[in-house]
């Protein structure tokens, strides 16, 4: 069951990072299939993945020079690293 939970809860922040950027859905919808439906034990890699493409979306706004779409994407960045280490997902102290 705690698996099931931290999936849909991981799986909510990744929806709401693809809410948060102009980019193609492909790559974060992909990263959210694998996420509900994948094993639980895959869960601390799709996160490291899910870190990766967070920066670099936030990078990239950054290097548009889009602030609002910054403003939007990194408190999610935010959240999915504290998920993460909540989680104990990652290493983070």
């Amino acid at each position: 069951m705690i698996w099931e939970y931290l999936a849909g809860e991981f799986s909510v922040l990744l929806e709401r990072l693809q809410a948060a950027t102009d980019a193609p859905a492909g790559d974060l919808a992909s990263l959210r299939h694998r996420v509900e439906d994948g094993p639980a034990a895959d869960l601390d890699a799709e996160l490291a993945r899910a870190l990766a493409a967070a920066d670099r979306l936030c990078w990239d706004s950054l290097a548009r020079g889009d602030i609002d779409a910054f403003a939007r994407q990194a408190p999610v960045c935010a959240e999915l690293r504290t998920f993460g280490a909540c989680a104990r997902l990652i290493d983070d102290c």
